[in-house]
């Protein structure tokens, strides 16, 4: 029982720091993204794929997530 417990608080804790540095990391890419695209627009596609890459720490955190609590 015990085990179950600390596992859910560890998985917890991987899920809401992953998704704490993700918000950082585009909230800063975001804010350097839109200046650039207000003075070049051809910079779409590279300011999009920037935007994105943080988006699998959050899914790492998940996939962490789901081998603590175990099922995957």
């Amino acid at each position: 029982m015990a085990i179950e417990g600390i596992a859910g608080i560890g998985a917890a804790i991987a899920v809401g720091i992953s998704a704490i540095a993700t918000a950082y990391a585009q909230a800063k890419l975001g804010a350097a993204g839109i200046g650039a695209l207000a003075e070049d627009d051809s910079l779409f596609g590279k300011i999009f794929v920037l935007i994105a890459i943080p988006e699998t720490m959050i899914i790492f955190g998940f996939v962490v997530a789901l081998v603590l609590t175990g099922f995957i």
